[in-house]
């Protein structure tokens, strides 16, 4: 890369990578002389616009001289999405219908009896993403040995009643299906015949030995996929002859039609992660510690010559058998929230988003951490993009940050009868974000046994390059790299992506010498 341009071929058409953010959506646009231009916006604007990266590639198309999004021009769009990620920590995936052995209704709320806090004195398990499990008549053996036959008119009894109670998406999970799929398969095929719009059936969502991570990681196929098909729906109505692809969390790009809920959790951090490793050799560096502070939390990644990918993973609660990038997300963004409790000060673990966000973004959002760094003069309005107000056309506010640090000052005073300024407390929030995103990145460095002396820092997202230097001084570490997009820098990593596949599958077979 040269400047803001690409040294590439020079192309017919544009091309667009955008990274659809909790707080904000990044849009970089090719253009086909190879110029980059960036764009970002807020990911949630209802009053202005109906989704945040069509709005951007209309924009940077105009900036480009065309008046609306001309779809014969574009050769593609590449993206990466929270959709999934939201759903699944919010809890709002599609309902989802629960197929499994008679006898296992309860199987997957079980479990491993894993206790989430083995201190906690009150357990509380996190919510199942399946409405209702219903049992049918049928079993397969380990050996592949039918124990019992499958009862396909009590299937379809039951399937047809769950359908009419407004069910359209389930998950077909059935014992040893990993190497005996066919009971799996005539159930789908009962499904898709009775109108189900979304099935997904172990054998094909996970195709690996253990009953629970394999089921759970259907049923959060089947709970979120739906979702995703939805809103590529609406992608491809405004873009009917351009292709899409989209980021999946294992670092690859996959055609929209092939994208499913099991691939998008680290959708967009993956693009991150990719981006950190390319741009860090390209600068000679083998060895980087991916930095990421966006708006909503803080994702950080290891990197040594390879990607690194875990298999086993629990997001929100639930098991996701899937290759994903190994990365480790913490709750401290720039919209992290910051409350006084009376006794002590924290940041997070919830975020303001993106509506009503910071309170800097006039929509009178509660004190964060950009507001801190609003504070302290970090971060200036003629250097912050203007879209805020109800025109979204206005700087950031700099009187109610004031104000709310005035009140908070007076609230601490008479707490703890000591006396700080609005600057000190200001310090003091930004002291704990720092520490619990540099504790996120020991997890997966220091004490993995790796020495981060040897390490570049490679920081990015829209709040990366406020707290690299804090960071760095924390680790130990002494060389930060801060990319000319860095503030884009998922969005870059998806642009630059592969497109790739990875498969799993469980083989047992004797090992012999021969």
């Amino acid at each position: 890369m040269t400047g803001n341009r690409l040294e590439m071929v020079e192309r017919e058409k544009w091309q667009f990578w955008i990274d659809r953010g909790g707080t904000f959506t990044d849009v970089i646009a090719l253009a086909p002389d190879g110029r980059l231009t960036v764009h970002k916006l807020l990911s949630v604007a209802k009053d202005l616009y109906a989704d945040a990266a069509i709005e951007g590639i209309k924009r940077l198309l105009n900036q480009g001289g065309m008046k609306s999004i001309e779809d014969n021009l574009i050769e593609g769009v590449r993206m990466g999405t929270t959709i999934g990620t939201n759903a699944l920590l919010e809890r709002k995936g599609d309902r989802t219908l629960l197929v499994v052995n008679r006898g296992f209704g309860d199987a997957l709320r079980i479990a491993y009896q894993n206790r989430p806090d083995i201190f906690a004195l009150e357990i509380v398990l996190p919510s199942m993403l399946y409405e209702h499990a219903i049992e049918i008549s049928g079993r397969m053996s380990a050996d592949g040995e039918e124990v019992e036959a499958l009862n396909l008119r009590e299937a379809r009894a039951l399937l047809q009643a769950e359908y009419e109670r407004g069910f359209r998406s389930v998950a077909i999970v059935l014992m040893h299906s990993d190497r005996y799929p066919g009971h799996e398969r005539q159930i789908a095929a009962l499904a898709r015949e009775i109108g189900f719009s979304q099935i997904s059936a172990s054998h094909d969502v996970s195709p690996l030995i253990k009953f629970v991570s394999r089921g759970d990681t259907t049923v959060a196929d089947a709970y979120l996929t739906p979702l995703l098909t939805r809103y590529l729906d609406e992608l491809s109505a405004n873009l009917p002859a351009t292709k899409l692809f989209f980021m999946q969390s294992n670092g690859s790009l996959t055609p929209a039609n092939r994208f499913r809920g099991r691939d998008c959790l680290l959708s967009g951090p993956a693009g991150g992660v990719v981006a950190a490793a390319k741009t860090a050799k390209l600068a000679g560096y083998d060895k980087v510690i991916g930095f990421d502070m966006g708006g909503t939390s803080t994702d950080v990644s290891h990197y040594a010559g390879e990607y690194e990918r875990s298999l086993e993973n629990v997001i929100a609660g639930v098991r996701i058998r899937a290759p994903m990038m190994a990365v480790h997300t913490v709750a401290a963004g720039g919209g992290s929230i910051l409350s006084f409790d009376g006794e002590r000060c924290r940041v997070g673990p919830h975020s303001a988003g993106a509506d009503p966000g910071p309170a800097c973004y006039r929509k009178g959002g509660p004190l964060t951490v950009t507001d801190c760094n609003v504070m302290l003069g970090r971060v200036q309005p003629q250097f912050f993009p203007r879209i805020f107000g109800a025109r979204h056309d206005q700087a950031i506010d700099l009187d109610v940050v004031h104000q709310k640090f005035s009140l908070l000052k007076q609230e601490m005073a008479s707490a703890s009868g000591c006396e700080r300024t609005a600057e000190e407390i200001a310090e003091g929030f930004l002291e704990i974000a720092v520490e619990t995103m540099a504790n996120a990145v020991r997890k997966i460095s220091t004490e993995r046994g790796y020495d981060l002396r040897d390490y570049a820092l490679a920081a990015f997202g829209g709040a990366g390059g406020q707290h690299a230097c804090a960071m760095a001084e924390k680790l130990g570490i002494r060389t930060i790299l801060i990319h000319p997009l860095a503030g884009v820098l998922s969005a870059f990593g998806i642009g630059i992506a592969d497109t790739g596949l990875i498969r799993n599958k469980s083989i047992e077979m004797p090992l012999d010498k021969h």
